[in-house]
């Protein structure tokens, strides 16, 4: 048993907040309430373990349904272990895995290693298929025997589908499963150089980079497809003001469009490219300050109503090639939470409530997970935040360290993540390492 008192408690799938004790027990929420501890018996209160919460936020764990934990394949990046420990260090307690590795889970032996692996870990590890065979874009995977083998998703994530008859096709079957297809939207056939704007960012660096349009031409399709065919989508990355005005004419006409943000597309412009080099290089690329506002109100606004991350790690060496050698992405789990706390509670964007739930129900609810609520009877994925205190990101639990924010000294703390009723992270600062020790069941 645990049980969490003198905590500010937000779930924010009811609405419900104020100071509550949340008692937990195996893996599942017992009680919320107040002065639960009276209402221990003797011997409860002898196993149980007393986290204090005074003075910190209580909430659910974080969902992010944009990672990539590199394994199999990329190992030397990053494995499923060491990407769940990110995740708790983060304050996620569930993530849902891109599909791109190698192999690629495109077929029911890989989606079951993962899976497998991800058993292993403190939090809930779930996974995305592959939309197509090898990620080749030619060939639809068998959907039905994935869904049926435990893929919450499809994704070709990092290849954007180009064939718009195959897209319909994914779209359709998906929607019959009842299941979202999240879509990286870049042309290819547009771009010169990846990871980088074409604009000033482009021309500081001499090389061609990535247009706009190449991210607004397939929003368009695909928004024109989902609408057609029912299905349920996730605008992955959004970064272009034109994308966000499409997602929001589209959320207009249909409830299964979906759109995600990244922390450092709400935060950062093109200008962090030139300032960090391949350390801001990502795709999409980081745009302008018109995007990054236009942004900032889809989110205040619920026309974008996902935060996730797009974990990416890279090694040094990877990243210190030349900017149009280097791969493209950031590791993000640890530092989202204090971005979100930092770029949209602190600057008046969004209430805590809002960035919770863009950060737990809303993902958790996409991918119809059984996450991001703290109810009576509800998981005991629970985590507590000092959203005073301030950390300077040095040293990551991740493998890599390729983060434009690392040095940056940022609001809102980890100081414990439970998951499955277990505490599985606990920061060694602050309120929440007043703990009394006993079992836990």
């Amino acid at each position: 048993m645990l049980l969490i008192e003198n905590g500010y408690m937000i779930d924010p799938r009811s609405g419900r907040e104020g100071n509550y004790d949340i008692l937990t027990e195996g893996e599942r929420i017992r009680r919320i309430g107040r002065g639960l501890r009276g209402e221990l018996t003797a011997e409860e209160r002898e196993k149980c373990r007393i986290l204090d919460g005074e003075g910190l936020l209580v909430a659910p764990g974080l969902v992010d349904v944009h990672v990539h934990f590199r394994d199999p394949g990329f190992t030397h990046k990053e494995d499923i272990l060491t990407g769940a420990e990110a995740a708790a260090r983060g304050g996620f307690t569930t993530v849902v895995l891109m599909a791109n590795t190698r192999p690629p889970v495109d077929r029911e032996e890989t989606l079951q290693y993962v899976l497998q692996k991800g058993k292993t870990t403190g939090i809930h590890v779930e996974s995305c298929a592959n939309v197509t065979l090898g990620m080749q874009g030619r060939e639809l995977v068998d959907m039905d025997r994935l869904a049926a083998a435990g893929a919450v998703g499809f994704t070709d994530d990092g290849i954007p589908l180009l064939d718009p008859a195959l897209v319909r096709a994914a779209m359709e079957k998906a929607a019959r499963l009842h299941l979202p297809v999240s879509l990286h939207e870049e042309d290819p056939s547009l771009i010169a150089d990846n990871g980088v704007n074409r604009g000033r960012a482009s021309e500081y660096f001499g090389i061609g980079g990535s247009p706009r349009e190449a991210e607004i031409t397939m929003v368009e399709r695909d928004l024109r497809i989902a609408l057609e065919t029912g299905a349920c989508v996730n605008i992955q990355h959004i970064s272009t003001r034109e994308a966000v005005e499409l997602v929001r004419k589209a959320r207009e006409k249909g409830h299964n469009i979906h759109a995600e943000a990244t922390p450092h597309h709400f935060t950062l412009t093109q200008e962090a490219v030139i300032q960090h080099g391949t350390l801001a290089k990502m795709n999409p690329p980081l745009r302008e300050e018109e995007d990054r506002q236009a942004i900032l109100r889809g989110l205040a606004e619920g026309v974008i109503d996902l935060i996730a991350t797009d974990h990416a790690p890279h090694t040094e060496e990877e990243k210190a090639r030349d900017i149009t050698q280097a791969p493209s992405g950031i590791i993000g789990l640890e530092t989202a939470l204090s971005l979100a706390v930092t770029e949209l509670v602190d600057k008046g964007y969004l209430t805590m409530k809002a960035v919770l739930e863009k950060m737990s129900a809303n993902p958790a609810a996409l991918y119809r997970l059984d996450a991001g609520y703290l109810a009576e009877g509800g998981p005991a994925d629970i985590i507590l935040v000092d959203t005073a205190a301030t950390r300077v990101f040095t040293e990551y639990a991740s493998k890599s360290s390729n983060s434009p924010f690392t040095g940056r000294e940022l609001r809102g703390v980890v100081r414990a993540t439970v998951c499955g009723g277990r505490v599985i992270y606990r920061d060694s600062a602050g309120p929440a390492r007043n703990v009394e020790e006993g079992e836990e069941s």
